[in-house]
């Protein structure tokens, strides 16, 4: 990704956990594999967020609103122009595919 490209484009991840928690995680990560996660994290602890895209796991096990693994695209208008769901939180995109989304919005 280019320096234009990162200044056109905001990454933001929205989570139901509260701020604490988000917190403890962020420290595991750097603790665990040295990687500080510089980019923001919401908490939507109603789930208003994850249910406004259909995102909601209603078959969690851990009796709390826990949305399905999602990566979405979203254009300056709210518009999302791409999106990957998966229920396995273990498969994630590629970073290929999320950057190449990225670039056709850009383009458009």
């Amino acid at each position: 990704m280019t320096d234009e490209e990162r200044a056109r484009t905001e990454v933001i991840a929205v989570s139901v956990d509260p701020p604490e928690q988000i917190q403890m995680m962020k420290d595991r990560v750097m603790e665990e594999y040295n990687v500080e996660i510089r980019y923001t994290i919401l908490t939507d602890a109603d789930h208003r967020v994850i249910d406004r895209y259909g995102l909601f796991n209603p078959d969690e096990s851990r009796r709390r609103p826990v949305p399905h693994p999602t990566v979405l695209v979203i254009d300056r208008d709210g518009v999302v122009q791409w999106k990957f769901t998966e229920i396995n939180y273990r498969i994630r995109p590629e970073n290929d595919d999320i950057l190449a989304a990225l670039r056709r919005l850009q383009n458009s």
